[in-house]
């Protein structure tokens, strides 16, 4: 029960820092924060994300990419290139990485405003802070494991971030609905999102890339994150920036 439950809790502590820091704050700017709530931003991740930290930076300049370039040879990952998911990850992570070491040009309108802490990335995203979260996984592991198949969990927790970006950006261009005709194949994987935290409302995203609600067009598109945000802007620790009311397309079903 206690390896079931660490995982449940990498799974959504990460994938929370990783939809509101480094997807709706780094890379679309639907809300402002202090400097010093980003840097513990960047902190938080990196407990939460561990062996598959990923850089706000080379995220947020990454998914401007996708945005702009969505289902086309230079998308740094679409499903209409690669023959399989695994394929296409391999692509993204070469991709990230050109883009965090700055090995890759690309043109300032993707860079703009995009946050970065260039010490703090580098450790974190070093092998020893990589290995390191992986040591105390597997003892983790080790010590509460009771059955032979939890072991087969343990790849899970080291490669959680990418296996998200996987389920959104293979699964979510494949299967689903849409609510809007976009020029690409985002669709909106589940009709209510208890899985991916609002990620998976992602016809609705590329439709309205700067909205921090990806839910919201119809009743049961339920984004948990952005009800998180919309607290945290209450507390006043976040400021979410307005933005107009959107309908779904009337000829989509």
């Amino acid at each position: 029960m206690a390896i079931i439950i660490f995982i449940i809790v990498l799974w959504y502590s990460g994938l929370f820092f990783q939809t509101f820091f480094l997807h709706r704050y780094a890379a679309h700017q639907t809300f402002t924060m202090s400097k010093l709530g980003e840097k513990i931003c960047f902190v938080l991740t990196w407990v939460t994300q561990g062996s598959n930290y990923l850089s706000a930076y080379g995220y947020g300049v990454m998914h401007r990419l996708h945005h702009a370039h969505a289902d086309t040879e230079h998308d740094p990952h679409s499903p209409k290139y690669d023959p399989n998911p695994f394929a296409m990850m391999w692509r993204t992570k070469t991709v990230y990485s050109g883009i965090n070491e700055k090995k890759i040009a690309v043109e300032e309108k993707y860079t703009r405003n995009v946050p970065q802490w260039e010490k703090f990335d580098r450790f974190a995203s070093s092998w020893a802070s990589r290995i390191g979260w992986g040591v105390l996984y597997t003892l983790f592991f080790f010590f509460f494991a009771t059955a032979w198949w939890q072991w087969l969990l343990l790849p899970v927790a080291y490669l959680m971030a990418p296996i998200h970006g996987m389920i959104i950006n293979w699964f979510g261009h494949i299967y689903g609905y849409t609510n809007f005709k976009v020029n690409d194949t985002s669709k909106n994987l589940f009709r209510f999102d208890w899985l991916m935290l609002g990620e998976a409302y992602h016809n609705n995203h590329h439709r309205h890339g700067g909205r921090a609600n990806f839910g919201g067009v119809r009743w049961h598109e339920i984004d948990v994150t952005y009800q998180i945000m919309r607290l945290l802007h209450a507390m006043k620790l976040i400021r979410l920036k307005p933005v107009a009311v959107v309908k779904r397309d009337r000829n989509i079903r």
